[in-house]
């Protein structure tokens, strides 16, 4: 777990990222959206690609402990999961979306971003296909392939991503358009009453 220092320049990461782009940041725009000097950022990170690096294990492991439900009605871990990756709210908010786009930019260069963000790939295919898994074994859901649902769910989920950030799409009619997908190869849609 990080300290509170490095909390706080994990936030003013996120706020100059998202203001200046990557192209555009400098250790010392970060200390300029902090009550940090550069050389105290400097005593922490020796330097901007270390910081990045601890900033983007930061941004995964908030949005993975976002997404660990430990419901036990797999229709309820799926739909919550939904829940959390289509809320706009959340993601207008603190600038998380167009800090992660701008990381995932650099993936092809950057072997470190490539292997995290590889990382949460696994995660969330992995939280799809159990709950899909589970939902198959208690017969809420019809027979399917979880890892091919999983891959579906995951490409989804990064399409929407870029057209939120780039395009100002809003996620409402993708997640529509994924439900009838799951709907179709599950026999069940998310957005049903789910009964114990």
């Amino acid at each position: 777990m990080e300290s509170e220092t490095e909390a706080a320049i994990f936030e003013a990461t996120n706020r100059a990222l998202c203001e200046h782009g990557y192209a555009g940041l400098t250790m010392q725009r970060i200390a300029a959206e902090s009550s940090m000097t550069s050389a105290a950022i400097h005593y922490h990170f020796d330097t901007k690609e270390e910081l990045l690096v601890s900033f983007l294990e930061y941004l995964i492991e908030r949005f993975e402990a976002k997404i660990a439900c430990e419901a036990a009605d797999p229709r309820t871990r799926l739909e919550e999961f939904l829940d959390i990756v289509f809320d706009p709210a959340q993601s207008k908010a603190d600038g998380f979306p167009v800090a992660l786009m701008e990381l995932k930019a650099q993936a092809p260069y950057h072997d470190r971003f490539r292997d995290r963000f590889l990382d949460l790939d696994a995660t969330i295919r992995e939280v799809v296909a159990e709950a899909v898994a589970d939902g198959v074994d208690a017969g809420h859901f019809e027979e399917t392939d979880p890892h091919a649902i999983a891959r579906l769910v995951t490409t989804t989920i990064n399409g929407i991503h870029v057209r939120t950030v780039a395009l100002g799409e809003r996620p409402v009619e993708t997640r529509q358009v994924l439900e009838a997908t799951l709907e179709a190869h599950l026999g069940w849609r998310p957005d049903s009453e789910v009964m114990a």
